[in-house]
């Protein structure tokens, strides 16, 4: 069965050409034009993944990521024409996926869809074939439920964000450089922005830790990347 992917932009042109493309790769599409359609249809169609336009009409993206993050944990990936840095970063925070900047190649594009689609497919697999908890100290991470539970409060993270807490616990005291987090976690090798790897990281302290700025589970290694810590 053909994977289905909302496209919410606001220009036709670059709608009907993002369609041609991924019905070529063997995907279906439904589309919306403005952030209020979009978000209707990304709650109630149940698309596997979303491509998200910043600037729309009537609701812009970033309302739209927060509102769907709300309620749904399907991969989102951001269109932005903007290099500003601070839009990247903010529509992570908001829960994104992942971005790509306009004007983007065919071959870029599809790339990103399909290596966040492919971790999807593969967490839901490792799911329905293990009931596995992972504990360390007050922190228990029900890989089944895709749930983190910190003194028995579930925190609530994005599947992205789930997804990087259970690959660093299930390989306590191992240090992963940001590449190797963006192979492993996100999907692709050289078209991944190392920001991302930081982003979420801070995202997920934001959460998980009484205190961010002194982190008790996701380490950082200086000059190396991340580790998550074995406890006592």
């Amino acid at each position: 069965m053909s994977k289905k992917i909302l496209i919410i932009e606001d220009e036709k042109n670059i709608v009907d050409i993002i369609k041609h493309n991924l019905r070529k790769e063997g995907f279906t599409t439904i589309e919306a034009y403005d952030g209020e359609q979009g978000l209707a249809l990304g709650l109630n169609e149940n698309p596997d993944l979303i491509l998200l336009d910043i600037m729309l009409p009537k609701m812009d993206g970033f309302e739209v990521c927060k509102k769907l993050r709300q309620s749904v944990n399907t991969p989102i990936i951001m269109l932005t024409a903007r290099e500003e840095e601070v839009d990247k970063v903010l529509g992570l925070e908001l829960g994104a996926d992942d971005y790509v900047t306009k004007p983007f190649s065919h071959r870029e594009l599809i790339a990103r869809i399909k290596a966040n689609l492919r971790r999807t497919d593969i967490d839901d697999i490792t799911a329905n074939k293990v009931s596995e908890k992972i504990q360390c100290d007050n922190l228990v991470i029900d890989i089944s439920r895709y749930e983190v539970i910190r003194d028995g409060e579930v925190i609530e993270l994005t599947l992205r964000e789930f997804e990087l807490v259970k690959f660093l616990a299930q390989r306590q005291g191992q240090i992963f450089t940001r590449e190797d987090l963006l192979e492993k976690v996100w999907g692709y090798e050289y078209y991944g922005d190392v920001r991302t790897v930081d982003v979420t990281v801070r995202r997920i302290r934001e959460k998980l830790e009484r205190d961010p700025s002194n982190p008790q589970y996701i380490m950082t290694k200086r000059g190396v990347g991340y580790y998550f810590n074995k406890g006592s």
